[in-house]
């Protein structure tokens, strides 16, 4: 069986070294779409080094690693094609406000492998500590199609229930033509994203955006129209990957803001509003 489920739970944790700069979160939030008016006040602390506010995503990046989708792929127990896999879900916790500039130790685990019957799905945690103490952490949630049926646990199957109301605010996000071709420079080179005889071999007509874009472009939506621009605030991010998109759609964003938590739904405008992002919590100070 290429998922070995016991050798990979039972498996030593795996550290590497990360560092990144100024110039990393530059090129992450020009990837995710920052910059646009260019000479907005309110973009240049996204992209003007004299300015510079990290958007706490940029930790899916930091270091331009292998993701990880890739990087859960290479751990012991774990043999598949990159062509079944695909990004099923991300958690981000913040413990500090993430720094400009920064050299820190990255520890990676399986903490937990699900049996969906048709499917796997890998939960990969990374821990993020410097100097001064733990960073953040993440969760990656991997989806093989193929490798389940194996008898195994299927995993928690509640999900968030969706508010019933209708949301506080709507916006419309762009997406370039080349947006994932820029993306990819801050680590990803998963060709899904940019080889369209690669997309086709995984069952998409052409390449398809990184979930993780996606993400980044909504966080930056949510802090800049309900958190008065300040990343500081954000706690903690989740999100569950339902489709994709393509390169020169347009992302409708639809948020719900509670008393520290804002509800997040994002979908494909050009094709009748597909689900993109579903279950996406943001929780703030």
């Amino acid at each position: 069986m290429p998922i070995d489920a016991a050798e990979a739970l039972a498996a030593a944790p795996r550290s590497r070294e990360i560092a990144w700069t100024p110039e990393d979160v530059l090129l992450y939030h020009l990837g995710i779409g920052a910059g646009r008016p260019a000479t907005d006040p309110d973009e240049l602390r996204y992209t003007l080094e004299s300015r510079l506010r990290v958007l706490p995503s940029f930790a899916t990046v930091a270091g331009a690693g292998a993701p990880g989708v890739i990087d859960a792929l290479s751990m012991p127990g774990v043999d598949v094609d990159l062509a079944r896999v695909l990004h099923g879900g991300q958690s981000l916790a913040l413990h500090r406000p993430v720094p400009a500039e920064g050299t820190a130790t990255a520890t990676s685990r399986i903490t937990a492998v699900y049996d969906k019957g048709t499917a796997a799905v890998l939960v990969l945690r990374t821990d993020v500590t410097d100097a001064d103490g733990p960073l953040w952490t993440g969760d990656a949630r991997i989806f093989v199609r193929g490798e389940g049926g194996w008898g195994g646990d299927r995993g928690p199957s509640a999900r968030p229930v969706p508010p019933a109301d209708d949301p506080d605010t709507v916006l419309e996000r762009p997406v370039r033509e080349d947006q994932a071709l820029l993306y990819r420079l801050s680590g990803d080179r998963n060709p899904l994203h940019a080889d369209p005889d690669f997309a086709r071999r995984a069952g998409f007509e052409r390449p398809v955006l990184h979930g993780l874009c996606t993400y980044g472009i909504t966080l930056k939506a949510v802090v800049d129209t309900l958190l008065d621009g300040d990343v500081t605030r954000v706690r903690s991010y989740a999100t569950r990957f339902a489709g994709v998109v393509y390169p020169g759609e347009t992302l409708r964003v639809r948020l719900w803001r509670r008393a520290g938590t804002v509800r997040a739904a994002v979908s494909a405008v050009e094709r009748d509003d597909a689900p993109v992002l579903t279950d996406t919590l943001v929780t703030y100070d």
